[in-house]
């Protein structure tokens, strides 16, 4: 009998998706050919090295069992090469060794999965039911993701999460930081507001997170705290300049913790809080002349454009023009740092845009007893964003400012010759 007219139904809880399949072919495909890549040229750095009988020491040897990792588009397959050092025996410390850097061990889920579990959980997914949701997204099978997984994975994730809070950091210099409070709305205790953040830039330019509480953004308390643990675990080098909003918790904090640090006001906050105070017709004309402050060449023209501001409006519109000239001397401070540096202390830029993607995945949850496990899962959220933070243009110069060189309008001011200064004694 002809089953030409017979129909394959599909089972409840699967679905075929070629373009999945095909994605996941390729991908698995991708990650071979990296894999084999990767291992070509670890043998090929150890070519050189030889037995006693001649022969290369480290060679081939065939693969390790296939393991699946899980990804955005499902499970995807691979066969990692084995290497094996014939000179030396397994328990032997110095055996050769070949490790994938795009495979590490016992690897079992990517790191863009690693990401989804918290913006899950921040979105109010209880740990029961992570197991369906990832199923819907990874497929019913999907190995490594029921309950008892995700609460160790939380676990993980808390104790790494207190280790950072208790790191060492007496071998750490921050030469600029950046202080925001974040209202992420994420499952924190009612008196907790918001994520108190501080992010520093290293001397070589690099930006890293440096504090991260729970707290209330204008509480000189909070901050005052969060600062001071800084300091206790050893960050004894107060920063050049500090660039934040107009939040006097902080502004408060900072001049009793770090009394020599240079004070930076946010343009982006600063021109927020100064156009509520002008009517919706003045905004675009009144938007231009604050960037016409900021942008100016020199701190000479910065301070023009400033004073023509406040004689515009002032007269009917007193409050907005107060707004900016209480803030004169923070919102000019910049043009004493090196020119390449001023993008990046103008604003709190460094940490609205890496809190903005996770602003937009995390909602409050009403009664939720957990807030340390919240901080927890907005860590790990801050840990993978920042892996992709830009470092400061103009790096070399951050030495410069260490060692007290001064900076005019963003330029470095020139010594003054030996000759002219004895002159300037003698009269």
């Amino acid at each position: 009998m002809s089953n030409d007219n017979v129909i394959k139904l599909i089972q409840p809880g699967t679905f075929t998706d070629h373009l999945t399949e095909i994605l996941r072919h390729g991908a698995c495909a991708l990650l071979t050919q990296a894999v084999e890549a990767e291992v070509a040229e670890f043998l090929t750095k150890h070519a050189d090295l030889k037995t006693g009988d001649g022969h290369r020491r480290v060679v081939r040897h065939g693969r390790l069992p296939e393991r699946e990792i899980m990804t955005g588009i499902g499970p995807v397959a691979v066969r990692q090469p084995r290497v094996r050092d014939r000179e030396t025996g397994t328990g032997d410390p110095e055996r050769i060794r070949f490790t994938p850097t795009i495979l590490p061990p016992y690897a079992r889920r990517s790191k863009s999965l690693e990401m989804l579990i918290p913006i899950l959980y921040l979105k109010g997914v209880s740990t029961g039911d992570f197991e369906e949701a990832l199923a819907a997204l990874l497929g019913k099978d999907a190995p490594g993701l029921s309950a008892s997984t995700i609460t160790r994975l939380k676990e993980v994730w808390i104790d790494e999460h207190k280790r950072w809070n208790e790191r060492d950091l007496s071998t750490k210099r921050y030469v600029y930081v950046w202080a925001d409070g974040i209202h992420l709305q994420a499952r924190l205790e009612d008196n907790a507001q918001c994520i108190l953040v501080i992010i520093g830039a290293t001397p070589g330019g690099r930006k890293e997170l440096i504090g991260f509480t729970d707290g209330t953004r204008e509480s000189a308390h909070d901050w005052r705290a969060l600062l001071l643990d800084l300091k206790r675990r050893g960050l004894s080098v107060a920063p050049e300049l500090a660039a934040a909003d107009g939040a006097l918790g902080f502004w408060k904090a900072l001049g009793e913790v770090w009394p020599k640090t240079r004070e930076q006001r946010c343009w982006v906050h600063k021109t927020a809080n100064v156009l509520n105070k002008l009517p919706k017709s003045q905004h675009a004309k009144a938007k231009r002349a604050l960037q016409g402050i900021w942008m100016a060449e020199t701190k000479a023209e910065a301070e023009a454009a400033f004073d023509a501001f406040v004689e515009t409006y002032a007269l009917k519109y007193e409050k907005a023009a107060e707004c900016l000239k209480k803030d004169r001397e923070a919102l000019l401070a910049f043009y004493d740092f090196p020119a390449e540096h001023w993008k990046h202390l103008r604003t709190t830029n460094p940490i609205e845009s890496t809190f903005a993607t996770v602003r937009h995945r995390t909602i409050r949850s009403k009664g939720c007893r957990s807030n340390k496990t919240a901080l927890a899962m907005v860590f790990k959220l801050v840990e993978g964003a920042q892996k992709s933070w830009r470092r400061l243009d103009g790096h070399n110069q951050l030495p410069k400012i260490i060692e007290g060189v001064k900076f005019i309008d963003g330029l470095e001011a020139a010594a003054e010759p030996a000759g002219s200064q004895a002159q300037t004694a003698a009269a």
